[in-house]
């Protein structure tokens, strides 16, 4: 019941930020939200099935480019249909690369998209034109109207849905398969579960939503390029999982609010950024080895059991 008033109260702070916080912090709930689809589907390969992947960053990439080529070159504008197309994309690609076991992406799949110039854009990258949003060509309106307005509730109710079908997917008989293969695989075997299938099928899932939360990437930079597919933007979606808990539904969305306004906060403070950030994090993950969620849910019971 507590966790389900906090899921409340959170979607509802979220849903409020355009109205009650500054422009450029509503701004920033825009990649939180499309890591939060990202990391939905990352969680069930780490969380839920006990595979951890740092060639996700592919599948970012290659939703990300999915919308600039609909947008710049086909003459596509309907955010829907990118989309769409960027699941089936991103799933389709998962299929040999889960048969890989990713060991052959990450870094390479970065350099291969600079070498395609005339696709890609190389390293200046792609535009990705602004989509219409259920229908509506919204051209005219100022940009930062429409991504603090129209897009913003537009990509709160793509987490939202991805978050209610990835909830079924968990709870489903599916789902209670990928936790037995967590847990043992071998006993999973025994009961008559295909390991090796169950896998493959979590990995093409979680495929499909990094490749819609990379499309939801493009239109608030109007600019998409290689470094979305990097093998370090694949260490930071595992580190936002560790940093808000995989052990928890919601832990990895937490650690992607925590790591997108920590990073900013940094950024804006201190020159060398990166090493306060990297050290700051370091301590957050030996402090709270069970992440962020996982440090409140354990403390308590603790609190609740005091006389």
């Amino acid at each position: 019941m507590k966790g389900g008033l906090a899921v409340a109260l959170g979607a509802a702070a979220v849903a409020a930020a355009p109205l009650v916080a500054s422009t450029y912090h509503a701004l920033l709930m825009l990649p939180f939200m499309a890591y939060a689809v990202v990391l939905l589907g990352l969680n069930l390969l780490f969380g839920y099935t006990g595979l951890v992947s740092f060639g996700h960053a592919l599948f970012i990439g290659l939703g990300a480019y999915t919308g600039a080529f609909l947008t710049t070159h086909a003459g596509v504008r309907s955010l829907e249909v990118i989309l769409l197309a960027a699941a089936v994309l991103g799933a389709l690609v998962a299929v040999p690369v889960a048969a890989l076991c990713v060991r052959y992406v990450k870094i390479y799949f970065g350099m291969l998209l600079l070498k395609f110039y005339r696709l890609t854009g190389g390293d200046e990258g792609t535009p990705f034109l602004r989509p219409s949003l259920l229908g509506r060509n919204l051209d005219a309106m100022p940009k930062i109207d429409y991504l603090v307005g129209p897009y913003y509730y537009y990509s709160l109710a793509v987490l939202v849905l991805a978050a209610l079908g990835m909830w079924r997917i968990v709870h489903s008989p599916f789902g209670l398969c990928l936790k037995t293969i967590r847990d043992n695989p071998t006993k999973a075997e025994t009961l008559g579960i295909g390991v090796a299938r169950h896998r493959f099928y979590a990995f093409v899932i979680s495929a499909a939503y990094a490749a819609v939360g990379g499309a939801l990437l493009g239109p608030p930079t109007g600019n998409v390029d290689p470094t979305l597919a990097y093998w370090t933007h694949s260490g930071n979606i595992v580190f936002m999982t560790l940093l808000g808990g995989f052990s928890s539904f919601f832990g990895p969305v937490v650690g992607a609010f925590v790591f997108i306004y920590l990073q900013n906060w940094v950024m804006s403070v201190v020159p060398y950024w990166r090493l306060i950030f990297g050290a700051m994090l370091a301590v957050i993950v030996i402090l709270a080895p069970d992440g962020l969620v996982g440090l409140a849910t354990r403390r308590r019971p603790a609190l609740a059991g005091r006389p």
